[in-house]
């Protein structure tokens, strides 16, 4: 018993003694993994957006509708796109996303479906709607993890015969495995994208696929978008447009938006054989002057091979570079919607009463990225969104922000983007608008650029860079301006229909006295009286008229909306005589 004691005794003591040692290097060296990318991103989702059931099944959305587009337009082919989501059990779904664009080779739809950050986008600076190669491989790999099933693929070239297989991923290689690869005997160009997904939620709310696509269709009124919702329902957002748009141009970074770090690995990869040479080819802007400052302030030849640069003679390129004047970044890469473009979409979709649309000049954030914003307000009819019930029992419309990003809707994470910012920082009772949350207004706001700066991989919101914040404030005043003068309008035309009605209601009282008075006619006293009102309502609208004309909108733009809304209060005024008769199907609406 004593010696049982003592060997325990000896036991702890040793315990106590390795504790105290602590782990060797060796012993921790035995433990170090190399982790691949689509190991880290498959266990950090919601990095990619996708998190939370309803978020999720519209960012998969997002991702397939968003390549398809990219695809059509750097093909130039009008995009014809089809989602289908169909429910095949409790929040288990099947999404279908097929689009008429150029297809996918062999060789490259492993790595567009089943390889994390590769594809034609993160190595370019160019205006493009994803920017990372992250999106369509993400979702293959959710799909993969949450119903252990493939992603079934239809691909066609049109130049050789179209393609059927089926892709997982290889998290531990980030590598796409391609199995039951078949050839098709049909003509297809295009592809087809079938994936099965669990834990996610189809629902209508202003986060779901049906606001993405609608959002979507405005801002690429050249593609025609259809959605097949679970519900067997078809809704179709037709083209308003026959115009592809022109394919942005690539542009080289900016002296003043690049980094050591980023000069050090263009140096390595370089085709000049000389400093000069090198920072001449590469970046924008860099002439012939610059270089002949920067090789009187540098302590090495610039003739030597750009591949043999230091990380000490990198910075001092940098440093040069900082006080050196150059040219703003091209801007010529940015290609917006355009302003006719957005009041033709938000005219046929949202048809408001008054849309004013403005798209700024081009700026840089940062000293090296051109952007450009473009922002549209659409007010009253079917602009905003539908708020409350009144007491009049009519649904209250309320403020709608419609934000995108080269064209992208951005639906989630509201808050943090800079375009809610910039919205809520403008005094909007300047502009007759009491309160912008019940406002009859549809706010429309796109921010285009060779790199839009997201708040995170998930590309829902916009960083508040400072420059950014400034030109959208920009636009949404000047697009402001010219809807105070709207609103103005309308009260004003109020104002005189009630003087009207109140001068017309007493002239006939006033006739019969003053005809007895006077022992006149009392039509000959009422007509004399209605031309008096008549003239002094004419004074008032020509004062009206010369405070219009130094407004920003135009006389013709007043007019035109005025008579739409008084159109539109006609027919709705017969159609209430005719029992509510249903009107056509709009462009945009359920089938």
């Amino acid at each position: 018993m004593a010696k049982e004691k003592e060997n325990e005794e000896q036991e702890e003591t040793e315990a106590e003694s390795a504790q105290l040692k602590g782990t060797s290097a060796e012993e921790i060296a035995t433990e170090f993994k190399e982790h691949s990318v689509a190991e880290f991103f498959k266990k950090n989702m919601q990095m990619l957006g996708l998190t939370g059931k309803i978020k999720t099944l519209t960012t998969i959305v997002h991702e397939y509708v968003t390549n398809s587009l990219d695809a059509c337009e750097e093909a130039k082919i009008l995009p014809d796109i089809e989602v289908q989501v169909k429910e095949l059990g409790n929040e288990y779904y099947e999404i279908t996303a097929k689009d008429n664009g150029p297809g996918l080779t062999k060789e490259t739809v492993g790595k567009a479906l089943g390889q994390l950050l590769a594809g034609t986008k993160f190595h370019r600076m160019m205006q493009m709607r994803g920017q990372q190669g992250i999106g369509a491989a993400g979702c293959t790999m959710l799909s993969q993890i949450t119903t252990g099933k493939a992603t079934q693929v239809i691909t066609g070239t049109g130049k050789h015969a179209p393609i059927s297989l089926e892709i997982t991923i290889d998290p531990k290689k980030n590598e796409a495995k391609i199995s039951n690869l078949t050839e098709l005997k049909k003509e297809f160009k295009g592809t087809v994208i079938r994936a099965k997904f669990k834990d996610v939620k189809y629902v209508n709310s202003e986060q779901a696929p049906l606001e993405y696509l609608r959002r979507t269709a405005i801002a690429n009124p050249h593609a025609q978008i259809t959605l097949i919702e679970p519900s067997g329902n078809k809704i179709v957002f037709k083209r308003t447009l026959k115009e592809i748009p022109a394919k942005p141009l690539e542009i080289k970074p900016h002296p003043k938006g690049i980094t050591v770090d980023e000069l050090s690995t263009l140096a390595k990869y370089t085709k000049a054989r000389q400093v000069s040479s090198f920072l001449k080819s590469e970046l924008d802007r860099l002439g012939d002057k610059a270089v002949e400052e920067i090789a009187k302030n540098v302590s090495f030849d610039l003739r030597k091979d750009p591949r043999q640069l230091t990380w000490e003679e990198s910075e001092e390129i940098i440093d040069q570079f900082k006080k050196i004047s150059f040219i703003a970044p091209r801007t010529d890469g940015l290609r917006s919607i355009g302003e006719e473009r957005i009041k033709k979409s938000l005219s046929s979709i949202v048809v408001p009463e008054f849309l004013s649309v403005v798209t700024r000049k081009p700026g840089v954030y940062k000293g090296g990225f051109p952007f450009q914003v473009e922002v549209g307000i659409a007010f009253g009819g079917n602009a905003g969104k539908t708020g409350i019930v009144n007491e009049e029992g009519r649904q209250e419309r309320k403020v709608e922000i419609m934000r995108f990003a080269n064209r992208t809707p951005l639906l989630f994470d509201t808050g943090a983007c800079a375009i809610t910012k910039a919205v809520q920082s403008i005094d909007w009772k300047r502009y007759g608008i009491k309160d912008l949350e019940s406002a009859p207004l549809t706010v429309f706001v796109n921010l285009i650029s060779v790199h839009i700066p997201y708040t995170s991989a998930g590309k829902q919101a916009i960083s508040d860079e400072d420059e950014i914040m400034e030109e959208l404030r920009l636009a949404l005043m000047d697009t402001g301006r010219k809807i105070y003068t709207f609103i103005g309008r309308q009260k004003r035309q109020a104002e005189k229909e009630a003087k009207r009605k109140m001068f017309y209601k007493y002239a006939s009282e006033v006739a019969y006295a003053v005809s007895e008075l006077a022992q006149k006619p009392k039509k000959q006293v009422e007509d004399k009286l209605h031309a008096l009102v008549l003239k002094h309502l004419k004074l008032e609208e020509q004062k009206e008229k010369e405070a219009d004309a130094k407004g920003e909108a135009s006389e013709e733009e007043i007019e035109k909306a005025y008579e739409k809304k008084m159109e539109k209060e006609k027919k709705e005024t017969a159609k209430g005589k005719d029992g509510g008769k249903k009107e056509p199907i709009e462009e945009g609406e359920s089938e």
